[in-house]
């Protein structure tokens, strides 16, 4: 049995996006699978998991920040008016860049001391190949379903 439950999320996690809902519902649904399928390939037990998760949950929540919140504002200066900033301008942009850039080495950072004190090593080095995993999964599951727009 012990075998097949990752098998067993993949199919819930493909099947999950073959169905059609509203934006809300789908963020949701990916984070409740997302979790199944972490708490599975780190093969966290009850105790660990009750550890585990309030100290990831607060990690995502920081990156999710970083990642949707500050750095959109600069993205979408870059994409409409790169070619208009001087020198200063893009000087500001760039350490505005590194600055979210280390941001976010630093939560992943505090995430795996925190986790130090909560999971066996191997378990922490586990967490980062299965993050890789689930996010290639997600992106190949919505290539499937939605195709990609052509660029011209």
């Amino acid at each position: 049995m012990k075998k097949y439950f990752p098998l067993l999320l993949v199919v819930i996690f493909m099947q999950s996006f073959a169905v059609q809902s509203q934006p809300s519902g789908k963020k949701e649904r990916v984070k409740a699978i997302k979790t199944a399928f972490i708490t599975s390939e780190l093969g966290l037990t009850p105790s660990e998991a009750e550890k585990f998760w309030p100290i990831y949950n607060a990690f995502e929540e920081k990156q999710f920040e970083l990642r949707h919140e500050k750095m959109r504002s600069y993205l979408n200066r870059m994409k409409n008016d790169v070619d208009q900033l001087n020198e200063k301008e893009a000087g500001l942009l760039l350490t505005q860049m590194e600055s979210i850039e280390d941001e976010l080495y630093q939560i992943r950072k505090k995430l795996i001391q925190d986790l130090r004190n909560v999971l066996p090593v191997h378990k922490i080095i586990k967490l980062r190949k299965a993050e890789e995993d689930f996010n290639r999964d997600l992106l190949r599951q919505m290539r499937e379903n939605r195709p990609l727009p052509k660029r011209n």
